[in-house]
């Protein structure tokens, strides 16, 4: 039998519940719906990392971000890292980007692929044309269609959003639809491993007028806030709270911001409908693997901010995780197990009947493979520098919000050595480097709103917590296996 083709759809900082299928009460998402129907969705998903490179190196390679290195947007994929695409050519298999890159920076991985289309949040890079298809739309008009994004109208220091109207197909989500499309179309006959990575809903929180109208403030259901939310919070939430707080903002522009970053979610969706309608009309679906996942989330007014930060509140780590293949995996059925991106690897490797390499600590999922459901996942922030401080935030000029977030990117995303357990019930997050550590009763508590890490009552459940955060940093620490005795040497023998 003919390897199966891959097809991963990711979407750059989409929560999972901004979608119905997760509990969204105002935004459906009916194409996302379409794919679980003909394959499984995963409930409790998560990112090792939620930061965009870091989480895209690890879904590549199948590692968590302390073994792999990639810790920081700055630090793409290290070179001579083996991951998917090298198994995936060596296979025989046409490799294609269309979309975000923020992943892949070398010439060899570079030339790894076939075709490379890569488009971003501003637009098509400067310098550089596609690789293997040209196109199918005029440059100018792509870029007019961008414009907006790179001059963005400033409602807030904490925000900015907008509704526009160029043509969809020159939007970065209808052009990498549509692209996405001509490629199948190309190489219906060969087979390919094709990661479609749409920039959208991630800022610049632009969208066409249409998708935006969608999202009127009466339909939009906020999130609930809590007064003096952070007062228990660990100092690096205090500032970035101080940061992106929209508190001070007028309601008018705080529902904005969100119809623009929902009907983004929307647009994306459509985008996936035409993607599915081609692999159905040109006889792929049932031999094509199809994941739809994301990168890592946003808070999209949970915690009264937008965009996203070095925390692990669902909102930011919480991710949707959708497999399909028809005829061979289940259908329209919901894993309620705790999963991670860097499972999907693993798992693509096993459907497809390819050895999983040693190095890869993602492990093949639940109900689509014969693993047993799991209890605990695990994500992780920070390469070990010092911490960015109010007192350090007091020293930058006020009012703060995007301005103060881009001074001091690289420093905190490169601060502390937190890491994260999450369960059903308990989510606890730790650093050595850190003020505070944070525990939420995830039952009681869906919103995380209230730290119970320093009430004396759940010291047990701390400890509990701790244990398993033990117990995963010393299973995974080793990013290169070290070298195990020959098969012969495991068979249990009978000595006289």
């Amino acid at each position: 039998m003919d390897l199966p083709n891959i097809l991963v759809i990711m979407s750059d900082q989409l929560k999972a519940t901004a979608s119905h299928l997760y509990g969204n009460p105002f935004c459906q998402t009916p194409h996302l719906a379409r794919l679980a129907q003909k394959g499984v969705l995963f409930r409790y998903a998560f990112t090792p990392h939620p930061l965009c490179v870091p989480a895209r190196v690890s879904l590549w390679t199948g590692q968590f971000p302390h073994s792999h290195g990639s810790r920081r947007n700055q630090t793409f994929m290290p070179p001579g890292t083996k991951h998917a695409f090298h198994i995936w050519k060596e296979q025989g298999f046409h490799l294609g980007l269309i979309g975000k890159n923020h992943c892949f920076q070398t010439a060899e991985d570079l030339s790894l692929f076939d075709t490379w289309c890569e488009i971003s949040h501003g637009g098509l890079p400067a310098n550089q044309e596609p690789r293997g298809m040209a196109w199918f739309r005029p440059r100018h008009k792509i870029e007019k269609a961008h414009s907006v994004r790179r001059h963005m109208p400033q409602q807030s220091p904490r925000f900015s959003y907008a509704f526009t109207d160029f043509e969809l197909e020159d939007y970065s989500s209808g052009l990498i639809a549509g692209q996405t499309v001509r490629f199948l179309e190309k190489h219906r006959n060969e087979p390919f491993a094709l990661w479609v990575s749409f920039p959208d809903p991630h800022e610049p929180y632009e969208v066409p007028r249409r998708y935006a109208e969608l999202f009127p403030p009466e339909k939009i259901v906020l999130p609930p806030w809590k007064e003096n939310e952070f007062a228990n919070a660990p100092e690096r939430n205090q500032v970035l709270y101080r940061i992106l707080g929209m508190e001070d903002d007028p309601m008018e522009d705080i529902y904005g911001v969100l119809a623009a970053y929902y009907g983004m979610v929307r647009f994306v969706d459509d985008g996936v409908g035409q993607i599915l309608s081609a692999l159905e009309e040109l006889g792929l679906d049932k031999r094509t693997i199809v994941v739809f996942c994301a990168d890592h989330g946003d808070f999209a007014g949970e915690h009264g901010m937008t965009c996203k930060g070095g925390v692990f509140y669902d909102a930011l780590t919480r991710i949707p995780l959708i497999i399909s293949w028809p005829g061979q995996v289940p259908q329209g059925v919901v894993d309620e197990s705790l999963v991670n991106l860097v499972d999907v690897v693993p798992t693509l490797l096993h459907l497809q009947g390819l050895p999983i390499p040693r190095e890869m600590q993602g492990q093949p999922l639940p109900t689509i493979t014969p693993a047993p459901p799991r209890m605990v996942t695990f994500s992780e922030y920070g390469a070990g520098g010092p911490p960015f401080t109010l007192a350090d935030l007091r020293a930058l000029p006020e009012p703060f919000g995007r301005r103060a977030l881009m001074h001091s990117l690289q420093w905190r995303e490169a601060e502390g050595r937190r890491k994260m357990v999450r369960t059903h019930h308990w989510k606890y997050v730790h650093d050595p480097m850190g003020d505070k550590d944070e525990l939420y009763n995830l039952e009681k508590d869906p919103w995380e709103l209230e730290n119970l890490a320093d009430d004396p009552a759940y010291r047990d459940v701390i400890g509990e917590m701790a244990l398993l955060l033990a117990d995963w940093s010393i299973m995974t620490e080793d990013a290169k296996p070290v070298p195990l005795p020959s098969e012969e040497h495991y068979a249990i023998t009978k000595r006289g």
